[in-house]
């Protein structure tokens, strides 16, 4: 190993959470997948629409992640691209339907297959226009998700 190899820091596995929005689901999602992977993951979030491009997460969502032990305060949505998509390892969907939308973006090209669901087979309910309560219901269904998508990382 050269004295160069020593110093350079492995590849992240590289992931992008995608809501309809990027304004509750995903930033809370990208939180938690960051914090838990470390050093082994870089995390992005985005949101299929531009409505809340620019703007903050919701007041809520900041609330249950801060409760929760993750700041989310300087988030700031963006809307997915091609770019993102071409970045990432792994491109998770809060739901079906939105990765009914990626599937559609990649139009079955070899990127297709990094595309699934933040938690397979099911939807993470979006809390939006609900109570705080279920808030902290998506909050707690994406930590309980968020490990297998880190358990294969390399040491």
């Amino acid at each position: 190993m050269s004295n160069d190899d020593q110093f350079r820091h492995p590849k992240r596995h590289r992931i992008l959470v995608v809501c309809l929005g990027n304004h509750n689901r995903s930033p809370i999602a990208a939180a938690v997948l960051a914090h838990i992977g470390g050093e082994k993951a870089e995390v992005r979030s985005a949101g299929l629409r531009e409505r809340h491009v620019g703007g903050p997460a919701h007041s809520n969502a900041i609330r249950a992640a801060g409760e929760a032990g993750y700041d989310i305060r300087d988030h700031r949505a963006v809307k997915v691209n091609r770019r993102m998509l071409d970045w990432a390892d792994a491109v998770l969907a809060m739901d079906h339907a939105v990765l009914a939308e990626l599937q559609a973006m990649t139009d079955g090209t070899p990127d297709e297959p990094k595309l699934g669901l933040y938690i397979p087979g099911e939807d993470v309910p979006d809390p939006w226009e609900s109570d705080y309560t279920a808030y902290q219901a998506c909050m707690d269904t994406i930590q309980a998700g968020a490990v297998r998508h880190l358990l294969n990382l390399e040491d």
